[in-house]
């Protein structure tokens, strides 16, 4: 007898559907092909016991299971409710006549319980695109899954339940989940809030023109001068995600399994900061099968880097490529996959080994070879694409102990988005610029008209403070998002002063 249940892979962000073909026989034997991984051919002891504390029992015949289509490597344990399923039609154990409307997903463990998948929006959207009735899957995944309309979507905890669904018509409570309400729910409550932060009022205004144009930013200070802490804070302060990227970044986690049990659509925007001794898979994505790494995992969100010197040379020149394309396309010999890479870089450093830069008072103090050793493990190219450098000095005793509060995001947010919406209206012609970071030399031209004045005034401050050449453009675009965030079209004199403060790295004696 041969009957047929269907399953889910995933690649990349995108699923496909997997048929599940079960032929039982006589004579003797257990056969699972169609390049499963040792996860799937070890499914049959966790299935068998399943099914014997539930009443039932893998039937000694001869068993053949092909997983279609066969020339495409399966891997991992959610298959294991899709076999025994499939195991049970086919030996007559259980009735299925609707067993072709329904996609099933889910591990196993011994007593029948179901325990979480990965991929299950990706598999959720595949199903609906393709026309099945509904997707039983663990509880803990249902409301991600639930995210996607037309689509029944049914939460199981155990394996019992799936068999009384199918033999007994007894019914599966259908997962619901409003997704216009679970977007705006945590909207308004970030985690953490700039009102927190004491003083640093310069950097908080530079943090804002950051958010408002995209920019990619890094603050220099010594310890203890609260770069961690208002990296943090960014994220509460960027415009609201759209429900497209929402849906593009819950996907992302999803297939990472980085999603939390029992949560559906990822409504804050993401923010990851890896420790310095990541590797370059770890941060660009891959593996033998391969997986997003973490500026994938900050798509539509902030990547933040921490001691940016003491990273590798080699993983942070692997950014390079992802920070121009906004995205990352990982080869194998037999396919390949693109992860989207959208994300804001916030990078912190000290600006010495010692932690410190012209301070008399400083505990330690280091030569200026020692600090251009220092310096010179962040590269060129790297710096060429973060816009915003900024010095953050430590805050004195008064502010720490004033007990006024500070801006809350969300007035600091309100600014950010109008600036934001100016510059959609710009670029709505260019699908591939919507924010100012994101502009080529010749938009610049078009967009970031100077005055007599203006020009003079950077022209002598590029002369006077040994600027590059490749400071200038990053001026006018930062300019740009001053006179974004004001309301102007053109840009005054004080936009272009303002943008200029924000090139220390450029400057003699810095970078050399």
């Amino acid at each position: 007898m041969l009957k047929k249940v269907f399953g889910s892979a995933v690649f990349g962000v995108e699923a496909t559907t997997i048929t599940v073909e079960v032929n039982v026989d006589n004579g003797v034997g257990y056969h699972l092909v169609g390049l499963p991984d040792n996860a799937i051919k070890e499914s049959n002891f966790r299935i068998a016991a399943a099914l014997q504390n539930n009443g039932y029992k893998i039937p000694g015949k001869k068993i053949i299971i092909n997983m279609s289509p066969a020339d495409l490597r399966k891997e991992g344990s959610s298959y294991d409710l899709t076999l025994a399923i499939g195991i049970l039609a086919a030996t007559g154990q259980i009735q299925a006549e609707n067993l072709e409307d329904y996609l099933i997903m889910g591990e196993l463990s011994l007593d029948g319980n179901l325990q979480p998948i990965k991929g299950s929006l990706p598999i959720a959207i595949k199903a609906q695109e393709e026309g099945y009735k509904g997707f039983i899957l663990p509880l803990q995944n249902a409301k991600e899954a639930a995210i996607v309309s037309d689509l029944e979507v049914y939460g199981v905890e155990n394996i019992a339940q799936v068999i009384n669904f199918f033999d007994k018509n007894e019914p599966l409570e259908r997962t619901i989940i409003n997704v216009q309400e679970e977007f705006y729910k945590n909207l308004d409550f970030p985690e953490f809030d700039f009102s927190d932060v004491k003083g640093q009022e310069s950097i908080k205004r530079c943090m804002e023109i950051a958010a408002a144009g995209g920019h990619n930013i890094i603050l220099i200070g010594p310890p203890g001068a609260g770069k961690t802490m208002l990296a943090k804070r960014l994220p509460s302060i960027l415009p609201p995600m759209t429900m497209r990227e929402a849906l593009e970044t819950t996907k992302i986690h999803s297939v990472a399994g980085r999603v939390k049990d029992n949560t559906g659509l990822m409504s804050q925007r993401p923010f990851r900061s890896p420790h310095h001794t990541i590797s370059n898979v770890a941060l660009v994505g891959g593996g033998s099968y391969p997986q997003p790494g973490e500026i994938s995992l900050s798509h539509n969100g902030v990547l933040f880097l921490d001691e940016l010197p003491e990273f590798k040379r080699d993983v942070l020149e692997v950014m390079r490529q992802p920070l121009e394309d906004r995205e990352v396309t990982i080869s194998r010999a037999k396919f390949t996959v693109t992860y989207p890479s959208s994300f804001m870089l916030v990078a912190s450093m000290n600006p010495s080994p010692g932690g410190y830069f012209n301070d008399p008072n400083a505990p330690v103090t280091s030569s200026p070879a020692e600090m251009q050793r220092y310096l010179s493990k962040i590269s060129g190219p790297l710096l060429d694409r973060i816009d915003i450098h900024i010095e953050v000095t430590p805050v004195p005793f008064e502010k720490l102990s004033d007990e006024r509060k500070g801006e809350s995001s969300i007035e600091i947010r309100k600014r950010v988005t109008s600036a934001r919406e100016r510059q959609t209206k710009r670029f709505e012609a260019n699908e591939n610029v919507h924010y100012n970071a994101q502009m080529s030399s010749k938009q610049i031209r078009q967009h970031c008209i100077m005055d007599d004045a203006s020009k003079n005034l950077l022209k002598t401050a590029m002369e006077r403070l040994n600027l590059s050449a490749r400071a200038y453009d990053r001026i006018l675009k930062v300019s740009r998002t001053i006179a974004d965030l004001e309301g102007v079209e053109d840009l005054k004199g004080a936009h272009i002063s303002e943008a200029i403060q924000y090139r220390s790295l450029d400057r003699e004696g810095w970078l050399g």
